[in-house]
């Protein structure tokens, strides 16, 4: 115990957390659980900005949510300790690495994709996304299913939208009623686990402790949260003005806007949306690109939900935005990732003040436990939906078993999950591995 500091430690000047957020950026690997336990060892156990209390109370309320919890978690630490700038700053820094690293594949794979070496690649990683998506639905289902009610949500989830093809909005709507006539019918049935827990552990006082007050600017006003309200309503219309010239920019505008409030649940949650809407609806990009996509998104640091700043690259390509493709696909890109992060931003500086002014134990409540289980049955339809097009890639509405059947990707997704789940393998190298198994078989088929 000798060895606990007992006084804390200074304030950490703007630059020195501006120097740490965008060092998070660029190693921010192993999606919301990976990140969310790079910044509580960081900054809770080895610099103690915040104390365990606090940073468990503000992760609570970032996981009720719509919207990537890692990155709000760091938008509400920085913003406790400088305010609004410091909430820009660290959301920006946390996301802007992989938008740049992103936006530089696409257009290599847009270049390139055609090339026999990157199609051998793409062959193997195909099938390991169905196995990444098939485990986040049992990691998450394992988890959230907590008894029979909730299971047979779930279900009727996927018959949803698998049979019946209702919209994921609809679904997430549908969910929340429920939830909430079962809270008050069955509230034993609708209880939720007490978020991550408090932890006994003690790294020694915090520059934002458990008894130090809420800064001036974290507190809570009527008048704060109607001009933050206004503030945004104002920079939203000011971006979609920008973008009006250009009709693709701005239906990602509103469709992405749209997005942002439905991501309850994570990225996995939402990509049966921005599939519908991206691929069928506006037909900004192939089916096998947005697959392709994910997998890239899984490989590069920064939240998965950052698939949107491929979505908006290759939708700006294919709908020539500008003669430059390099530039329609940048313009793309931009604005699916402003208009996606930017409602990140509002949950926290509207929100944050009524948290702190709270500072009790957030409960979730039954509506969001109802959509937490419909998300399981959306998310398994959406493995199921990359499976057939991995594994007939040929199949139809009309003849959905089409020859060829690919047995080698069955092979690969079997192993594939069975190296996430049984042997907790990270996805990086489940997807490296498959990759490389994608074009050892390929170019084997090629010699023969």
């Amino acid at each position: 115990m000798s060895n606990i500091p007992q006084t804390p430690p200074p304030l950490p000047t703007f630059r020195e957390a501006f120097l740490y957020w965008l060092k998070l950026g660029f190693i921010s690997f192993g999606g919301p659980a990976g990140q969310i336990s790079m910044m509580h060892q960081e900054l809770v156990e080895r610099r103690r900005w915040i104390s365990e209390h606090r940073f468990l109370h503000a992760l609570n309320y970032c996981m009720l949510l719509p919207g990537p919890e890692a990155i709000q978690l760091a938008i509400y630490i920085s913003w406790i300790m400088h305010g609004v700038a410091g909430a820009i700053i660290a959301g920006v820094c946390f996301f802007m690495p992989a938008f740049a690293l992103l936006s530089m594949l696409a257009s290599i794979y847009l270049e390139w994709g055609d090339v026999p070496l990157v199609q051998g690649l793409f062959y193997g990683i195909k099938p390991a996304v169905v196995a990444v998506v098939l485990f986040a639905a049992w990691r998450i289902g394992s988890r959230a299913l907590k008894n029979e009610v909730l299971w047979g949500m779930a279900a009727l989830a996927f018959v949803a939208i698998f049979v019946f093809g209702i919209g994921f909005p609809w679904i997430v709507l549908a969910a929340a009623i429920l939830g909430a006539i079962g809270g008050k019918l069955m509230p034993e049935k609708f209880k939720s686990g007490g978020g991550h827990g408090a932890s006994s552990k003690g790294y020694g006082p915090a520059v934002i402790d458990d008894d130090t007050p809420t800064p001036a600017h974290a507190r809570f006003s009527w008048t704060k949260l109607g001009l933050t309200v206004v503030a945004f309503v104002v920079v939203w219309l000011v971006a979609m003005l920008t973008v009006r010239g250009e009709q693709t920019l701005t239906d990602m505008g509103i469709f992405f806007s749209k997005a942002a409030f439905l991501t309850i649940g994570g990225a996995y949650a939402v990509l049966p949306y921005v599939y519908q809407g991206g691929v069928e609806h506006y037909g900004w990009l192939t089916g096998s690109q947005m697959m392709d996509g994910l997998a890239l998104g899984e490989t590069t640091p920064g939240p998965l939900i950052m698939v949107v700043t491929w979505v908006g690259y290759m939708g700006g390509v294919a709908k020539q935005v500008f003669v430059s493709p390099v530039a329609a696909g940048l313009a793309g890109a931009a604005t699916a990732t402003f208009f996606t992060f930017l409602p990140s931003f509002l949950f926290i500086l509207v929100g944050g003040p009524v948290v702190e002014a709270t500072r009790n134990e957030l409960k979730f409540t039954a509506p969001l436990t109802g959509v937490t289980a419909a998300v399981v049955g959306v998310i398994l339809n959406l493995a199921v939906f990359f499976a057939w097009h991995t594994f007939w890639p040929q199949g139809t509405a009309a003849a959905p078993f089409a020859n060829p059947f690919e047995w080698f990707q069955v092979l690969v997704a079997v192993g594939a999950f069975i190296a996430l789940w049984k042997f907790k393998i990270e996805i990086m190298k489940v997807i490296g591995g498959c990759a490389v198994l994608g074009l050892a078989y390929t170019y084997t088929l090629h010699l023969m």
